[in-house]
Formats: C-alpha cells, structure tokens, sequence
C-alpha cells in the first residue's frame, strides 16, 4: 500500500529533559514539514521505498538518564560557588549535555546514537563582567579549561569542550543592553544577548530607550532566532541581509574582552590609524582568546516601509551569475538580500514556496525557464525610499539584460515569511534516516564557476543525493558559496568521510574553508593548508600571549592546539 502523504511527521512537543529536546533545532512545540510536493521530490531523488517513509526512527522522547560525575576538585567547586552563589554552577549531567554539543549534523547524529562525550566538568552562569573577570582568573590559575557559550547554533564543533573544564553559559544572566548612543548610532550590548532581543529592542527604541527613532540591527542569520550576539561576533558571522548591512565584522566597532592575561577594550572611533586593528583580530577568535564582555555595535535606521523585493527567473546559472556580478559591480546601489539558487537548488526551492503548478510551469516554460536548468535569484533592498526604489530598478534592468524573467516580490516575501524555519526540516527529515547538512565557502567571481562544478562534482560522486548551492552575501569582488547535500547516510563514519571530501574539494579548487560559518573543531584540520603556515603561527603567538596555559577552549579550535596528525593539506 502507497505511503499516505504526509508522513508521520512528529508533532510531539520535545519533552523538557529529553534528548529531542536537546537536539531538535529551535523551540520545542515548533516544526516546518515538507509539503506534498518536496516530499514526493525527495522520495523519487533519494529512491525511497513506500516503506522508508511509513514509520519514523527513535524520536528521542525519552529523558536523559546519564551518569557523568563531575571530576572538579571539591576545591574548584567550592571557589566557584563562592563567585556566583549556588545557583550559578550546575553539575547536572543534562545542563552539561545541554552546552556540550552545538547544532552540526554530527552533533545531532551521535545525540540521536545517545553517544554522550566531552562534557564540561560544570557550567557556570556569570552574572556580569566582574564574575567573568573572577572565573578567568581562577581557571587561568588552576589550569583549568573554559569555554564560552552563548546560543549553541554552532555548525562547526565550537563550543565542544574536548578537554572537559567549565563551560560558561552567557545566556541566563549576560544579555543586557548596557548603553545606546542614538547620536552616534550605536548599542553596547552583552555577549549573550539573543538576536530577536536585540531587534526587538532596536525597532522599539523609542519606547524603550527613549530614542527618537526605530532602529535594527541589520544582522540577521538563519539562526537568529537562537543565536546570541556574542556568537555571531566569535565566529565572524553574516547575516542574510549582509550584502548591504555587511558582516558582523563590519558592525562591531568596539569589544571588551577578558582574557587570562588581563581585559582588552577597544574604542568606539569610526576608524584609526593605530596599528593593526584589535577588533579585527578578536573577531573569530571563537572564545580562544578570551571571553566577551560587552559588544559596541552600529545601529540602522528601521524603515520596513521602503523595502523593495524583487525575484527573477534566468534560463541558466551562467547568465544569472553575469546578471549577478554585473549589479554588484555597476555602483547603483546594494541591494539588501540577494539570493541566487542554482538550477537544482531551484527546482527544489519552487516546491518549497509553493510556486510550481501548471500555469506557471506553461508560464515558465514559454519563456525558455527550463526544469534542470533555470535559476531563481530572489532579493530586496533597503534603506530610504529613494535608494531602494534606485536599487530594484537596477536590479531589473540589469536581469532584463540577461535573460532573467520577473516573478515579481512574492517569491522573495514567501522566502522571506518562512527563513527562519527552514532549519526545522532537518528534524523531520532525520526521524526517517535523511541527513541535510550544509557547507559554504567565499569565491572570486573568477573562480566561481570552478568552485561550484567541482563542489558539485564531488558531491555527485555520491548517487542518491541531492546536492544544492546558492550564491549569496555578494560583493563587487565575488561571493559566498552555499552547498547544501541531501542523502541517506546510516553511520557516522559515512557522514564524516563524506564532509571530509567536500572540504578537500573545496580546499583543492581555491575557496575559502568557512565565509561566515567560522572554523571551530570541525573544520580546523584545512585551515593551515588555506591561510599558510606563518599565518598560523602569527595565530599562535597571540594565543601564546593571550592565553599562556591554553584554557580558553582548547581542543583544536582554530587549529591552535591541533597535532600534527590532523592537519590536512
């Protein structure tokens, strides 16, 4: 008998205590399930039996039971409780779970497995920069190791504490707005402040800092909803608006950071002159430098009446990577969001927006946009009136150059609607065997068509697996890459090989190993290979001198501490 659609997507809330509730992305009473039409994509595309959709896998429902004895010193234990009282230090083996693990598919695969390894001795929750200032020094004088934590969304092993210690969770207490400066447009914010506060507290500034303006922050990445603002500085992250607003790195402007060998505080000047730029080499250092105190962002004016979105159909990715180069390059304007699918991520994307059906298939088809081959670039603008309505018309002139064929904003307002909750597919997909997991790379425009058919290439080498990629965070000078693989893997160690041979791939073919993902534990092994050995040791030195005993998040972070026996070429 046929598999009724849907599936038996699960819809049980993740038991607080439960190991879903630990693994599953986001809330635990929110779901995003694939529809009619992606469902019966992905059953065609992977050769899946009737049967392989009928009845999911071990949900995780159960609690966690597990028995992990915290190894701090009695000592260590006691000096910490003198700092933060009681109810700042947990040894609680599912707290410990809890901020042990980030959000990578292999994270999820051995929680799923019930695979418990590299837990934190304790975690700790400090209260302000005094305790952080207190723990670092005690950690730093007991050789004890310590890991910063804030939102856990983490693709790349960060926070992952390979030589146990503490893990200190920013989140509970450490996510205050400290001091706006509307004149200058900027906030100061702490490191565990999550990304929907911040927004929320800028586009309501007049109500809630006395401003005389709405405001936001411009930074939004696909797991804003649980990210905090110290992650996305630690990894250097991007948002998906950054083509305009910029990366992370382009917001900060000022940062105190406590370290071992005492507290860093750069300044809040637009530029200077004053030797190499402290905030640049704090910024990625993925908490083993120090620990985040405080965080000095720009703020932008919030003018969601003024945005302007715009999506196109090309008949091919060549001419819709001319298209896109050619606006990036031309100076009339940024836009904001700028989004390119390749063919295949493009014919899964129509399911997913619901934009397919006959007529717009016969629509499509008339105008030479063909299944296979045709691309969707979808995008907005924003800022004054005047400049996002000079942003769209450029946008449109250029596209019309190129073949491309106007959807309109609705497909960009359907993208937009639903792009934080694209992350909840993994669950659904995961409860029957299906892995999607992501890896993305910064390209030239020069290089580009290589990197993306080699990647491919690659990717391909594996049969029954979907392999997508957009273009996105654009510059004049190039773009971010974006790979995302869809496939049937049963063991870890098939997982693993597989990533290794994408990053390899990339690697070989001249992009960069992470464009705003960061590097962490996952991705350290090709990081010498990409920067170069003397970039390294520069690295190293200032680890050396930061950080003299190596507490801050040790484990290969960044390659810092990484044997020689793990560097890839």
């Amino acid at each position: 008998m046929p598999t009724p659609f849907p599936p038996p997507w699960n819809e049980v809330p993740a038991p607080e205590g439960s190991w879903r509730a630990i693994f599953k992305w986001g809330a635990r009473d929110k779901y995003k399930h694939p529809n009619r039409r992606l469902s019966a994509l992905l059953k065609r595309r992977l050769h899946l039996a009737d049967d392989d959709l009928r009845k999911p896998r071990d949900l995780g429902l159960d609690p966690v039971h597990i028995v992990a004895p915290s190894r701090l010193s009695p000592e260590d234990l006691h000096a910490f409780r003198a700092i933060l009282g009681d109810e700042g230090v947990s040894g609680n083996p599912r707290d410990r779970l809890g901020v042990a693990y980030g959000k990578t598919m292999l994270d999820l695969m051995r929680l799923r497995d019930r695979i418990v390894e590299n837990l934190p001795e304790a975690v700790l929750y400090p209260r302000d920069r005094h305790d952080v200032v207190r723990i670092v020094a005690h950690c730093a004088a007991r050789g004890i190791p310590l890991t910063p934590y804030g939102g856990g969304s983490s693709v790349t092993r960060g926070v992952e504490c390979l030589k146990g210690g503490v893990s200190l969770d920013l989140r509970r207490h450490m996510n205050k707005v400290v001091r706006f400066n509307e004149v200058d447009q900027t906030i100061t914010v702490e490191p565990g402040l999550m990304g929907p506060d911040l927004e929320a507290t800028l586009n309501n500034a007049p109500q809630l800092l006395g401003a005389r303006r709405r405001y936001t922050c411009g930074h939004f990445p696909q797991s804003f909803e649980f990210s905090s603002v110290g992650g996305w500085a630690a990894t250097r992250g991007a948002g998906q608006n950054s083509t305009y607003y910029g990366k992370i790195e382009d917001i900060v402007i000022s940062q105190e950071m406590v370290t071992p060998a005492g507290i860093l505080r750069t300044q809040d000047h637009p530029a200077a002159a004053t030797g190499p730029d402290t905030d640049q080499i704090l910024l990625g250092s993925e908490g083993a430098f120090g620990v985040l105190t405080s965080l000095t962002l720009k703020v932008f004016r919030y003018r969601p009446e003024n945005t302007r979105r715009f999506s196109y159909m090309f008949p091919d990715w060549e001419s819709a990577c001319l298209a896109a180069r050619e606006v990036l390059q031309d100076e009339g304007g940024r836009p904001s969001v700028f989004r390119l699918s390749d063919s295949e991520e493009t014919d899964v994307a129509l399911k997913l927006y619901g934009v397919e059906g006959p007529i717009a298939e016969a629509v499509l088809g008339f105008m030479g946009m063909k299944p296979g081959r045709r691309c969707l670039l979808l995008g907005s603008s924003d800022g004054s009136s005047g400049y996002t309505r000079q942003v769209r018309r450029t946008v449109s002139r250029i596209a019309r150059a190129h073949g491309g064929f106007s959807l309109t904003g609705l497909v960009a307002k359907s993208w937009e609607h639903g792009r934080f909750k694209d992350p909840y597919l993994r669950d659904d997909l995961m409860d029957f065997g299906i892995l999607i997991d992501t890896l993305e790379c910064s390209v030239t425009w020069d290089t580009l068509s290589r990197v993306h058919e080699g990647v491919r290439a690659f990717c391909h080498t594996r049969p029954d697996t979907i392999v997508m990629c957009h273009m996105s965070h654009c510059y004049q000078q190039g773009a971010n890459l974006y790979f995302i693989f869809i496939a049937r893997m049963e063991t870890i160690e098939e997982y693993k090989a597989y990533q290794a041979g994408i990053l390899d791939a990339i690697r070989r073919l001249g992009a960069t190993m992470s464009h705003h993902h960061g590097i962490g534990k996952m991705t350290a092994p090709w990081l010498e290979g990409q920067i170069g050995h003397n970039q390294l040791e520069l690295f190293r030195a200032i680890k050396r001198h930061l950080d003299p005993s190596n507490i801050m998040n040790p484990g290969g972070t960044l390659a810092l501490d990484l044997p020689d026996g793990m560097r890839r070429p």
